[in-house]
């Protein structure tokens, strides 16, 4: 069969065009890469970010830096990964908010399905529901039967509006029918200290800042959210362990790179980092941010994409979470 001449064309420049793209990325990377952190410097993904990115610097030759462009809650970061050029030369490193933030804005600038390609879920943080301890609970099953025996006279603290941490807090209010009060923070450090004053006697927040306060006895432990306990609070059960089921949320941290990047450089920077999450120096320093290795294939992260996204879309819309 004769092609039309406009399609034989179109199908000989993009044949011909494939070796260069093919030599290009074995070439890679031929000059600095941007390492594009939707967050402002110093917080726990800048950091793992910056870990990362110095790694691989050194690994493969060229520069790896960072570009902090928080904004508009990290929406503003996204939306410039989106429209980059998908040529391996910028590379997104996000937290939950990827996954969150269709649901709770009206409208954002990337599309989470169609605008990225996953190169790897890398590592990720447990949640965890702790109390004041003068509250008369010492699980979670006497915690909301406190909380349904005094209706709308409890609040608890979280880390922002629509973080991790608050989506856990608002799961755990609908799939207990409770009337608890949300009062947000700007970070789980203040949500704790809210939490230890016996402000907000109940807070949902990320595990780093409250595992002094629940060793030293300041704060009780209840539950973690993942569905392992944590090693840095081995002795607080998870909330599955503690009967709520289905109940699972972390903070995470991913690696993508704008739809249309070039395969070996994707199956590249996926090898580099794995290799680079194996040392026992970037675990201990991943442990101290409070977050675990994962080092997921491309395939799993983006089935966690598919999954997650749905999955707070509804928590959002149930408890009828909005944006100012």
């Amino acid at each position: 069969m004769k092609l039309p001449r406009r399609q034989f064309l179109h199908l000989a420049a993009g044949a011909a065009a494939l070796p260069v793209m093919i030599a290009r990325a074995q070439a890679y990377p031929a000059r600095p890469v941007r390492f594009l952190v939707p967050f402002a410097p110093g917080g726990p993904t800048d950091v793992s970010a910056r870990l990362l990115a110095t790694h691989l610097s050194q690994n493969l030759g060229q520069q790896f830096y960072i570009e902090n462009q928080g904004g508009a809650g990290s929406n503003l970061g996204m939306g410039t990964a989106a429209r980059s050029t998908p040529d391996g030369y910028t590379v997104l490193f996000v937290s939950t908010s990827f996954i969150v933030n269709p649901s709770l804005f009206a409208k954002i600038p990337y599309d989470p399905y169609k605008d990225f390609v996953p190169v790897m879920l890398a590592a990720t943080s447990p949640n965890i529901l702790t109390i004041h301890p003068s509250l008369p609970a010492h699980n979670v099953q006497e915690l909301i039967a406190h909380i349904k025996a005094h209706p709308g006279e409890m609040s608890f603290a979280s880390a922002g509006l629509g973080t991790s941490a608050h989506l856990s807090g608002e799961l755990f209010k609908l799939s207990q029918k409770l009337d608890l009060v949300h009062v947000p923070f700007a970070g789980s450090a203040p949500a704790i200290q809210s939490a230890l004053g016996g402000h907000t006697p109940i807070a949902f927040t990320v595990i780093t800042p409250a595992v002094p306060q629940v060793k030293s006895g300041k704060l009780r432990g209840l539950a973690v959210t993942t569905p392992k306990r944590s090693p840095a609070l081995p002795d607080v059960p998870t909330l599955a362990e503690a009967g709520l089921h289905d109940q699972e949320a972390d903070t995470m941290q991913g690696i993508l790179v704008p739809s249309g990047t070039p395969k070996p450089v994707i199956d590249l920077l996926h090898r580099e980092i794995v290799k680079i999450m194996e040392r026992p120096d970037v675990k201990e320093t991943l442990v101290a941010l409070g977050f675990e290795a994962v080092a997921s294939t491309p395939e799993e992260f983006a089935e966690r994409i598919k999954l997650e996204i749905p999955k707070w879309g509804k928590v959002i819309r149930d408890a009828n979470i909005k944006t100012e």
